[in-house]
């Protein structure tokens, strides 16, 4: 099996994970109560989804 000649810079393995960073959740606000939500899911505050309630929550 083929070796490498030299030895990777750090800056040429930065660059090959360069889109491994975490990126920032999407949130928006339900429209029920208010509280920010991840979207696609059910609300944690009101237990509503696409403005029909799924969940009682307590």
């Amino acid at each position: 099996m083929a070796e490498p000649k030299k030895k990777l810079s750090s800056t040429r393995s930065g660059n090959r994970r360069a889109h491994r960073a975490l990126k920032a959740v999407n949130a928006s606000k339900c429209a029920n109560c208010g509280e920010k939500v991840i979207q696609h899911k059910l609300c944690p505050g009101c237990g509503f989804y696409k403005g029909k309630k799924v969940l009682d929550i307590k």
